[in-house]
């Protein structure tokens, strides 16, 4: 079973949206599992104090490393140590789908002005981040991390197909998609679409995608990614 174990002085926010639709059912089923740990927990002060001032003197206050360490090493868990970090590599489908083929995760949510970089180094954490943003703490971040994964499961998504041709998972981002009625304020679905020719409805979903891509995400062209694989069929 997929396993996140989730490191926060905010355990109360769990499971919060992973508790509703997909990755709620997956969760009631037993499909993987949560786990949100009280860093304070680990504190041994009688305050439970989990941070301290900056060295070298600054604003704000940052998170401690012996009660991080402390957190980490009770679990005694040979999975990938991830830190939601605005400075973090950005979270892609490739390393999302990575991390769901494994057996889970621990992921420690930053607050503050940051987490002491010893227990960065000294526990091995991956930095990860959602965006070129700062949010309040790594809770939020951590959600969609996990979310990421989660949906990728076998048995969580009804349709495995789904998976597959969405944005990202073959390098470029998601054709248009419609749905009845036919015609609404106007506007026509594509011809196409309703032609019932699958080779021509493939061919215009990949010319779409290109097109979205290029006009929106030339990093993803530039990466290679749209010229090596493929869209499934429709």
């Amino acid at each position: 079973m997929w396993h996140a174990t989730v490191l926060t002085i905010f355990p109360e926010m769990f499971p919060g949206p992973l508790g509703a639709s997909l990755a709620g059912k997956a969760l009631r089923n037993g499909l993987w599992a949560l786990h949100a740990v009280d860093l304070r927990d680990f504190a041994i002060d009688k305050h439970r104090t989990v941070d301290d001032t900056p060295a070298g003197g600054g604003p704000g206050m940052v998170m401690k490393a012996d009660v991080i360490a402390r957190a980490i090493d009770a679990l005694g868990e040979t999975v990938p140590r991830l830190l939601m970090s605005p400075r973090g590599r950005p979270l892609i489908q490739a390393r999302a789908a990575e991390l769901a083929k494994g057996p889970g995760a621990i992921i420690v949510c930053g607050r503050f002005e940051g987490v002491d970089e010893r227990v960065i180094e000294g526990r091995n954490l991956e930095e990860l981040s959602i965006g070129d943003y700062v949010l309040s703490g790594g809770e939020v971040a951590a959600m969609v991390l996990v979310d990421a994964c989660v949906r990728l499961l076998p048995g969580v998504m009804g349709k495995q197909a789904s998976a597959v041709e969405e944005s990202y998972s073959g390098g470029l981002l998601e054709y248009p998609q419609y749905t009845r009625p036919q015609v609404w304020e106007g506007r026509q679905i594509p011809d196409v679409l309703t032609s019932g020719d699958h080779a021509k409805v493939a061919a215009w979903r990949r010319s779409q995608a290109e097109k979205l891509t290029g006009e929106r995400r030339l990093d993803l062209r530039k990466a290679g990614g749209a010229r090596n694989k493929p869209l499934a069929d429709g």
